[in-house]
């Protein structure tokens, strides 16, 4: 089977085991429910993900590997903040976190299984970050302080899409966010700036 083939499989159980956990919960949908969704034996969901929460995986990293690409493209001479408004990522400041995503993050407060797979996203999200940086200023990717850098973007990118999920209704969207986010990890420690509360 293809890696594409793959991705298309695991992308599909994702998006069955979210319907399901939306529809019945986490404790009331089991992994054959997963596989009878989509068409497939619960011995070949287990080959794609080692349990039912872990399921939603790849719904989950879609935005830490947008922004993986981003700061692979990321010019010497441009800020990260200057960098990321170059290339659109804070566009349209009124965009929602994608529904599907924040539907689970939303999930992930009552419950644990989900939460363990958010943060775990985040936790290798922030090694890949790492990785990047360290290339990107020519030092190992254990460098303390780039170990730094890469935990304060991550956990950015991660604020910014809770507040998006928890409080979409309001109207600045997960973009405007992620601004305010990384402005504030520029500007330091400081007080916070007027309007930077969003």
């Amino acid at each position: 089977m293809t890696e594409r083939r793959k991705r298309i499989i695991r992308l599909q159980i994702a998006r069955a085991a979210m319907e399901l956990f939306a529809d019945k919960g986490v404790a009331g949908t089991t992994g054959d429910d997963i596989a009878r969704a989509i068409g497939i034996s619960t011995r070949t969901l287990w080959r794609y993900f080692p349990n039912k929460e872990g399921c939603v995986r790849p719904l989950l990293t879609s935005g830490l590997e947008v922004m993986a690409d981003h700061l692979r493209g990321w010019p010497a001479d441009l800020s990260l903040v200057d960098h990321l408004d170059r290339v659109g990522a804070f566009a349209g400041g009124g965009e929602t976190v994608e529904e599907p995503v924040a539907a689970l993050i939303r999930m992930t407060p009552h419950e644990p299984g989900l939460m363990a797979v958010w943060l775990d996203v985040h936790r290798a999200a922030e090694d890949v970050f790492a990785r990047i940086l360290a290339e990107r200023v020519g030092v190992d990717p254990g460098d303390f302080p780039v170990r730094v850098r890469s935990a304060a973007l991550n956990a950015a990118l991660r604020a910014a899409a809770e507040r998006q999920a928890l409080h979409g209704g309001e109207p600045t969207g997960t973009g405007a966010r992620l601004r305010v986010a990384l402005t504030a990890l520029a500007d330091g420690f400081g007080p916070v700036p007027p309007g930077g509360r969003s």
